[in-house]
């Protein structure tokens, strides 16, 4: 047989037939398999945003602390106590007093009233005056004031406004003009014109507590009535170690117990005289006190 006889073979005809593929069937079969699979739970919106804010509610509820309190708290740990106690026993506090106001006598041995004045009354006033104020500010004021109105009964006839006028730059001038022209008319009214020279009438007229009536006292009558606590005594006995307490009264109590009588004047004046020259409350020189080798220098 020749080569040309031989009828060729196409060449894809030893290859596998592709088996055709019914769409139809395909589908069917998918549908099948997608049926078989578990089915993916639809979850709705809102009733998942309710089962959450049920299980928040179930939670124990968060307690939300109030920004003032946080802020008090804050503050509160950030700043000393300015009274902490002083651990000293009673005995421990009386020697330490002794002390002070031993070494205090050396440093300043004739001390005197700072508020420039001639009689009682124009000391009442100086000493009313001088609350939030300076001395050196009120010695300034009160020569011009004293000059147009030099007795109790002129300051209870003049209109408060013109003592008002005068007092000016020594602060809260308001109400202290109040104070003085109501006090001027209770000491004319009641007293004749003059102070009266005991704890208990002085305490009564308008504006005058504890510490203005033992200034007047003290250095108008020589009348040792209490312990004199202004702020600079205030603040030293409780840096020193003298007593615990913030408040002027409760101080005075501790100092008249452990300061002698005779000594409650000049010794409240050594205090203040200290508290001008050495313990100054924004810098302290505590390398230069005369106290510095005892004081407790406590904030």
């Amino acid at each position: 047989m020749s080569a040309a006889s031989v009828k060729k073979t196409p060449a894809n005809a030893a290859k596998p037939v592709k088996k055709r593929v019914c769409k139809k069937a395909e589908k069917a079969e998918t549908n099948a398999v997608d049926a078989a699979k578990p089915v993916k739970k639809r979850v709705c919106k809102k009733a998942e945003k309710a089962e959450t804010n049920a299980v928040d509610a179930a939670k124990p509820a968060k307690k939300r602390a109030c920004k003032k309190t946080t802020t008090e708290k804050k503050t509160a740990a950030a700043t000393p106590k300015s009274a902490s106690p002083s651990t000293l026993s009673p005995t421990e506090r009386r020697r330490l007093a002794d002390r002070v106001f031993a070494t205090l006598a050396e440093r300043y041995p004739n001390p005197s009233c700072a508020l420039d004045h001639r009689s009682p009354f124009q000391l009442l006033v100086a000493t009313i005056l001088s609350a939030q104020c300076t001395d050196k500010r009120v010695n300034a004021v009160t020569p011009a004031l004293f000059e147009r109105f030099p007795t109790a009964q002129a300051f209870a006839d003049a209109p408060v406004e013109a003592i008002e006028e005068l007092i000016k730059s020594c602060g809260f001038y308001r109400a202290k003009a109040a104070n003085i022209s109501q006090a001027s008319r209770a000491i004319v009214e009641r007293f004749n014109g003059e102070v009266p020279a005991t704890l208990e009438e002085l305490v009564r007229l308008p504006g005058v507590g504890r510490k203005t009536a033992n200034v007047v006292l003290g250095n108008a009558f020589g009348i040792a009535s209490g312990f004199v606590v202004d702020t600079h005594v205030l603040r030293l006995s409780r840096k020193i170690g003298l007593s615990d307490e913030e408040t002027p009264e409760k101080v005075e109590r501790d100092l008249n117990e452990l300061v002698p009588q005779n000594d409650w004047v000049d010794g409240s004046h050594r205090l203040i005289y200290l508290g001008r020259e050495y313990c100054i409350a924004r810098r302290p020189q505590c390398d230069a006190c005369p106290l510095g080798a005892f004081c407790l220098k406590r904030p």
